[in-house]
């Protein structure tokens, strides 16, 4: 496996899935990695989810992904109730099977949050409202003794690529479907990329070393934001037509 396609929180955008796809395609791309927050979202849950069903790449699952499957479904936001409403047995089973984590080639280790909590942030500090980059050491502490040489995460979807002293290496290849967001944990903050593209990442092995290209591209961002805007939820429509969490 020299040549991966890394792709993180689609978030039931399939325009920007399918768009990204035929991207990743014309770069001839030997694998594929998916990171978890795949379907859930006021957009294509179901079809997105009978997409990425057919696919033979590595996935795993993210929080709301769990979310749908193993909370009450009476404590759920407006965004999982609409995909709890929208996909059927058969998408339920298979986000269901998705595992939390796994890892390929014995070196990279595949995530959505940390490797312990899918809900935490791995790269980023969120501290007075504001968020940034966490400190090496910060980092070393969230990944709690593993030793992989890589890893890929997503959930914070912001595109990112460090190296921390040891040389080990983290990605994570931003958002397909989501280019911005606001939530409240840990405390009250938003995630803004300032446009409406769709994100992820390649990452090449290349005379032995891995060379990471983090990858913007435009899709018909209007016509999902006017999705969004027709199932009520306007502040999604606003952080896929501008990329800004206004």
């Amino acid at each position: 496996m020299k040549k991966i396609a890394i792709l993180a929180d689609i978030h039931g955008n399939i325009l920007a899935l399918e768009q990204v796809v035929a991207d990743f395609q014309k770069r001839g791309v030997d694998q594929v990695v998916t990171l978890g927050d795949l379907i859930s979202g006021p957009l294509w849950p179901r079809e997105t989810a009978q997409f990425l069903m057919k696919q033979s790449w590595y996935q795993v699952a993210g929080n709301h992904d769990r979310q749908l499957v193993k909370k009450d479904p009476s404590t759920y936001g407006l965004t999982d109730q609409y995909t709890d409403a929208i996909i059927h047995q058969t998408e339920r089973d298979w986000l269901r099977s998705l595992p939390v984590s796994r890892i390929i080639n014995d070196e990279i280790l595949l995530f959505h949050g940390t490797p312990q909590n899918d809900s935490q942030y791995l790269l980023e500090t969120v501290q007075n409202g504001s968020i940034f980059l966490s400190s090496h050491n910060e980092i070393k502490t969230r990944l709690d003794g593993h030793s992989c040489k890589i890893y890929l995460c997503g959930h914070t979807h912001i595109p990112r690529c460090v190296t921390l002293a040891d040389q080990t290496l983290i990605v994570n290849p931003g958002s397909v479907g989501l280019p911005a967001y606001t939530d409240d944990q840990p405390e009250k903050h938003r995630v803004e990329t300032g446009s409406p593209c769709a994100r992820y990442a390649i990452m090449e092995q290349t005379n032995g070393r891995w060379v990471v290209e983090l990858i913007s591209i435009p899709y018909d961002h209007n016509t999902a934001a006017d999705m969004a805007r027709k199932n009520n939820r306007l502040e999604w429509e606003t952080w896929l037509r501008t990329g800004y969490a206004e």
